[in-house]
């Protein structure tokens, strides 16, 4: 992706880590990026997980990018119907995986949920 401006999202529940299953956050951490740089953050409370509900929601929000730790395929789709990249098999820090995301080297390596 290769934007100047973007809006990343991290589902969350401390506003420090990602969460691995996007649909069990509490917030969603949106950094807004410049020339791979941030210059925003803010974390916000997502709408009930019903399907469908987390991809509008974060499209409202400008999101161009999701990188989370795992979903199932059907959100995975519904996310790209919104124009949202999806990126899987990310965890532990917002910040880190933000660092190596910006700099191009973060790449999706999770595989989509069967479990739904």
């Amino acid at each position: 992706m290769d934007l100047k401006e973007m809006t990343i999202a991290f589902p969350s529940n401390d506003g420090e880590t990602v969460e691995e299953h996007f649909g069990h956050c509490r917030q969603f951490v949106l950094i807004n990026t410049r020339d791979g740089k941030e210059i925003s953050r803010a974390s916000v409370d997502p709408p009930e997980h019903v399907p469908g509900s987390f991809p509008a929601f974060l499209a409202e929000q400008g999101a161009n990018v999701i990188i989370t730790g795992g979903m199932g395929g059907r959100a995975v789709s519904l996310f790209k119907e919104q124009n949202i990249e999806v990126i899987l098999g990310a965890g532990g820090s917002i910040s880190e995986n933000l660092r190596v995301f910006l700099e191009g080297e973060l790449e999706s390596k999770g595989s989509e949920c069967n479990h739904h």
